[in-house]
């Protein structure tokens, strides 16, 4: 379910015309749908009713304090890498007790910060990082709750960049090795097991590896249980979400003529294939979703400046570039793009939508049919909501965007929008 959808010839987020948002507020723009963001957290909290569970927002997907307050009211934990999200959660409201502390690179200050906070768990990525955790915990008279990441070697089958669950990515301990680490860490002074995780990747659109990820770890899992008391399993996030996302029902219709095997994965088929395989553990079930919540519930409002027609391109040239919003150029992210105004039917072309950006990589979609659109007007580019405002940049000095929630009728702004004095007042200090 999305928000998004055309009234009046216009497109609306909720109740709001988004034509008016680009008129007050200016380009370029995230529109966030509260809406979609309840919608999503509560539809993955009823699929697993029959469970134990919890739900971790994962943070790094979208972190305004807006959006985290939001999911905390909703009574969602949150599933953090680092002590500025840590910090996030905290200023938002939400409860460190119900906070788990995931990557690889944890530094002594945040380790502190974590302990101080009385986070739920520290999902450790290694041995060694258990042993420092514990060290920290002695030194300041603690003890560390503490699960490791295991690393079950599953294809996800998704984009190399965002594969987490194989053996050759920097994530998780080794299944082969994974019980011999537990035995270890069980004997250091400052360490409590509280859990086992893990997580595959991102954005995964097929059951398959999920249900064998679950049934390879499982017994794992109720083994450890049985051995030192952990309470809970964290099978991560990872599903994926549509990327176009049909604007006319406001669902995610667009499979409808495809074939039946085409059809994205949805929540409830991902519950109904894991939930059977989870229950037997009798263990807490933890997920860390943040793309499935997020994605879908925002969009990025870019202008057009500029038609450049060359001889073997037409470029339609808009005021959002890469530093905006990266994932096409990361990885070939796909965002659909559509005109705020209704576009007519069969009023199509052939463009490469680019940005200003210095780079030859600053690009939305290339020779891509799309509604046309003119020098002048404005375009959304949907999806946006996860991963799109957080992997911002100042790259060629450029502000970052406003940020704005929607809900219902209510339209406010959640981040003002960057200017040139706030980029610069960090090192004029030097130039006196």
């Amino acid at each position: 379910m999305h928000s998004f959808h055309y009234h009046n010839g216009s497109l609306h987020c909720e109740d709001v015309d988004l034509t008016t948002i680009s008129d007050q507020h200016g380009t370029p723009a995230y529109v966030y749908s509260a809406a979609t963001l309840r919608d999503h957290y509560r539809r993955l909290d009823m699929a697993l009713a029959d469970i134990d569970h919890a739900i971790e927002y994962a943070v790094k997907a979208n972190s305004n304090l807006s959006v985290l307050k939001l999911l905390a009211d909703e009574g969602s934990g949150f599933d953090i890498v680092s002590g500025g999200e840590l910090r996030r959660v905290i200023e938002a409201g939400g409860d460190p007790g119900k906070c788990t502390f995931a990557g690889v690179g944890k530094t002594r200050e945040e380790i502190e910060y974590a302990l101080a906070e009385e986070i739920y768990c520290f999902n450790a990525e290694s041995e060694e990082e258990v042993v420092f955790i514990s060290k920290v915990a002695g030194e300041m008279g603690k003890t560390a709750p503490v699960a490791f990441r295991v690393n079950p070697n599953v294809d996800a089958k998704t984009h190399k960049y965002i594969s987490t669950g194989k053996s050759e990515n920097k994530f998780g301990v080794d299944f082969e090795v994974i019980e011999d680490a537990y035995a270890r860490a069980s004997k250091l002074p400052n360490i409590s097991l509280r859990g086992l995780q893990m997580h595959i990747g991102s954005q995964l659109t097929s059951l398959q590896p999920f249900i064998e990820a679950v049934e390879k770890v499982s017994p794992l899992a109720t083994m450890l249980k049985e051995t030192y008391g952990i309470e809970f399993f964290s099978i991560g996030g990872g599903v994926g979400i549509v990327y176009d996302p049909a604007l006319e029902s406001g669902k995610d219709q667009w499979w409808t003529e495809q074939d039946e095997e085409q059809k994205p994965l949805t929540i409830e088929q991902y519950a109904q294939g894991v939930v059977p395989v989870l229950k037997k553990t009798g263990l807490k079930i933890l997920l860390e979703p943040g793309r499935y919540i997020a994605g879908n519930a925002g969009v990025l409002i870019t202008s057009c400046l500029y038609e450049k027609r060359g001889s073997a391109k037409t470029f339609r040239i808009v005021d959002a570039g890469m530093n905006d919003l990266i994932r096409p150029a990361l990885y070939e992210g796909h965002h659909e793009i559509v005109p705020l105004r209704a576009p007519t039917e069969g009023n199509t072309t052939s463009v490469d939508v680019v940005g200003p950006v210095c780079e030859t990589g600053d690009f939305f979609c290339q020779d891509r049919e799309l509604p046309d659109f003119q020098p002048g007007e404005a375009i959304a580019l949907l999806s946006s909501g996860a991963y799109g405002f957080v992997m911002a940049s100042n790259y060629n000095s450029r502000p970052l965007p406003v940020e704005i929630l929607v809900d219902g009728s209510d339209a406010r702004v959640i981040r003002p929008r960057q200017t040139m004095d706030d980029i610069l007042e960090s090192e004029r200090a030097a130039l006196r």
